[in-house]
């Protein structure tokens, strides 16, 4: 028989990745006890310095694997459904294809969030086979600029090699918004990733001092094409990246801290790459009772958060559990970017 090529295979391995998202709405609607979604970060080092970015460095060493391996055998006694490899860049550890086989040896699915410059025909073999699920590049504009050198004109190899090669989803991210010279190359961008087979988001920066501001009209108008050239995007359940582009803030009972945990290199659980200090508890002392308290609890930036990977994981929970506020009230939001969405639901 024939091999079947990567992406006849990576829509058959969708069928089976679609039915157990299904299955991770259905047991996060069941039951609030237990993490949705995990961001680890094994390598804060990065091989680009994004002028926007705050999450990364050029001297850190990777995680021990066999710390690494710790906190994921932990995340998956704790109930974690999706783990999400982010960084600083994650490619950078030597060790990457075990952290993500130990992540699906527990059934939960893997994910992985990169700028895509280490990509290989080989790298991205290595891969698939250690179990892959969803990959996320973040694409920022068509020429390569003082601000980020993630660009199309770049990256868009690598971007070829993956339609080649790659067996997981891959999903595209372009930016709008504040510091962005030219708002068009965001369709330009997702119009690629549409014509290569994979899937498109748009994300919105902040501006300097880390404000939202509402997109100008250009830029709205490309924001407005690029949702309908995403129909599949989760953000089109609800409103709240609407308002993020007119500059409103959103009524919304933030979950970090219990369904979307963010844990750094040194291992703490943070509520999100952000509010880093916050809970700052050892992932390996972390228990249910520290989910239930943080699930009841406020977060005052909530409001004006761009980070719409908490906000999905929160979104199955927006019809119960009021919350109290904080013993001690979270710092105000840092400059960051709107985060990349992983996990969508693909309606067609």
């Amino acid at each position: 028989m024939a091999k079947l090529s990567p992406r006849v295979r990576r829509h058959a391995l969708a069928m089976s990745r679609r039915w157990r998202e299904f299955k991770m709405i259905v047991r996060g609607v069941a039951s609030t006890d237990h993490p949705v979604q995990a961001h680890i970060v094994p390598m804060r080092r990065c091989n680009l310095s994004c002028a926007y970015c705050n999450e990364y460095d050029d001297v850190s060493k990777p995680v021990p694997l066999e710390e690494m391996l710790r906190r994921i055998d932990h995340l998956a006694r704790l109930g974690t459904t999706l783990i999400v490899v982010s960084g600083g860049e994650p490619l950078l550890h030597p060790e990457l294809d075990d952290i993500i086989r130990r992540i699906r040896r527990h059934g939960m699915l893997a994910a992985m969030i990169t700028n895509g410059y280490l990509l290989t025909a080989e790298r991205i073999e290595r891969l698939n086979r250690a179990g892959l699920e969803h990959l996320q590049i973040s694409i920022d504009n068509v020429q390569p600029d003082e601000v980020s050198m993630k660009s199309l004109k770049v990256l868009d190899k690598k971007l070829q090699l993956l339609a080649d090669y790659a067996e997981f989803h891959v999903n595209i991210n372009s930016v709008v918004g504040a510091g962005i010279k030219t708002p068009q190359d965001a369709l330009v961008i997702g119009n690629r990733a549409i014509e290569l087979g994979f899937t498109s988001t748009v994300g919105i920066i902040h501006d300097g001092t880390g404000k939202l501001r509402p997109l100008d009209p250009e830029s709205f108008a490309v924001y407005e094409q690029m949702k309908r050239l995403n129909k599949s995007s989760y953000s089109r359940l609800n409103k709240f990246q609407d308002n993020i582009a007119r500059g409103l803030p959103n009524e919304w009972r933030c979950r970090a801290g219990a369904r979307y945990l963010y844990i750094c290199e040194d291992g703490l659980v943070h509520y999100c790459s952000q509010q880093r200090g916050y809970p700052a508890k050892p992932i390996a002392e972390y228990t249910v009772e520290d989910i239930r308290r943080e699930f009841l609890t406020e977060k005052p930036c909530a409001p004006l958060c761009t980070i719409s990977c908490s906000h999905q994981t929160a979104y199955m929970d927006w019809y119960r559990a009021p919350q109290h506020p904080a013993p001690e009230p979270a710092a105000a939001p840092s400059p960051a970017a709107v985060e990349p969405e992983l996990v969508q639901i693909e309606t067609n």
